[in-house]
């Protein structure tokens, strides 16, 4: 995968991320890639996965509509105000659990499930979900 095409993927596979893609994958994901690459060849049995990207976590937000309420609820924030803190965080998360979405990015997480069950030849494969934050 090109450069490009990396930063704009909704969806990276662990032979895909290292620790260069911390910016795109998060901390976590990019370190579940390095051992994924580098540990496997060696004989070492690390699950193989997929990583939801930083870009598609961008494209949820832009094409919920969302984007813009959110930058307006934390307009003026003083995040040593905890209480107010809390109240707009809460707003925040309302705003993201209510919101559907993009189809592209439902086909992709489901595509990539059912790519991992051919992987482990099962037809619902358990998984960790880990959230990872970007540097």
């Amino acid at each position: 995968m090109t450069v490009l095409g990396k930063k704009k993927a909704l969806i990276l596979w662990f032979n895909e991320v290292g620790i260069k893609d911390v910016s795109l994958v998060g901390g976590k994901n990019a370190a579940l890639g390095e051992m994924f690459r580098n540990l496997t060849r060696v004989g070492v049995k690390v699950p193989n996965g997929f990583t939801v990207t930083a870009y598609a976590y961008r494209h949820f937000l832009k094409t919920s509509g969302i984007e813009n309420k959110i930058k307006e609820l934390l307009r003026g924030l003083d995040t040593r105000n905890i209480p107010d803190l809390q109240k707009r965080g809460g707003a925040v998360r309302k705003l993201i659990l209510s919101s559907d979405l993009p189809e592209d990015l439902i086909k992709e997480v489901k595509g990539a499930y059912a790519r991992l069950g051919k992987v482990y030849k099962q037809k619902n494969p358990d998984v960790a979900v880990r959230s990872s934050a970007t540097a």
